[in-house]
């Protein structure tokens, strides 16, 4: 039975990198099509988001069969419990991604915002929070999930200079008004999924150590 449930084990991890290879790569190819003005990669972000919904489907029924079947105690548990929140939050990060293709693909129908934000840069940031989160929960690495959780403060940053910049930009052009909302709303998207990979990060401590380090307090479970 221990051999079963090790087996399972490393399937749902192997699930888990797949499905934020996907992630990865949906929030790349949204971001780099507005920036591109190339909307055929808009049309990936989509194909990509059935095999995330594929993924979240089969993982989710994977915990739920061995959490029938084995009633699995204490660390055991908390890791199961760990991988059903991580395939939420990755399914979640697919959808915000299609979310961010919606609003680029609004963008390029517009005429074009003047003032620059580095919509890129947050992009890049997300990618590599969510690359580094699974990686963390791969290895048990919660120095490397401690790290995580101290970049989505530069993200957040970014968010905020981008309303900084756009705000005053509509109540000056009101004739971009709706442009410069699809970028404010593709800022917001990507700052939720930083959000979401400070979820993983925080799953990944919990499952390694039993401590919730949710909303910066630590509570610790037998």
């Amino acid at each position: 039975m221990e051999r079963r449930f090790e087996a399972e084990l490393k399937q749902l991890k192997a699930s888990i990198l797949s499905m934020g290879g996907f992630v990865e790569q949906a929030i790349e190819k949204a971001t780099h099509a507005l920036t591109a003005r190339d909307r055929k990669e808009l049309e990936l972000v989509h194909a990509l988001e059935t095999k995330i919904n594929e993924k979240h489907i089969e993982i989710d029924n994977t915990c739920l069969e061995v959490l029938a079947r084995l009633s699995p105690v204490a660390a055991d548990l908390r890791l199961i419990l760990a991988i059903i929140k991580i395939n939420t939050d990755l399914e979640r990060m697919g959808d915000q991604a299609v979310n961010v293709s919606y609003n680029a693909e609004h963008y390029l129908e517009d005429r074009e915002v003047t003032v620059r934000i580095d919509l890129p840069k947050m992009s890049e940031l997300v990618r590599e929070m969510v690359r580094d989160s699974l990686d963390a929960f791969l290895n048990e690495d919660t120095v490397l999930a401690q790290e995580v959780l101290g970049r989505d403060d530069a993200v957040d940053e970014l968010k905020n200079k981008a309303f900084e910049i756009l705000v005053p930009y509509m109540k000056q052009n009101p004739n971009n008004i709706e442009a410069a909302l699809d970028l404010l709303l593709i800022a917001r998207n990507l700052e939720r999924m930083a959000d979401h990979a400070t979820n993983i990060a925080e799953d990944v401590i919990f499952a390694c150590t039993g401590e919730d380090v949710r909303h910066g307090v630590g509570h610790t479970t037998s």
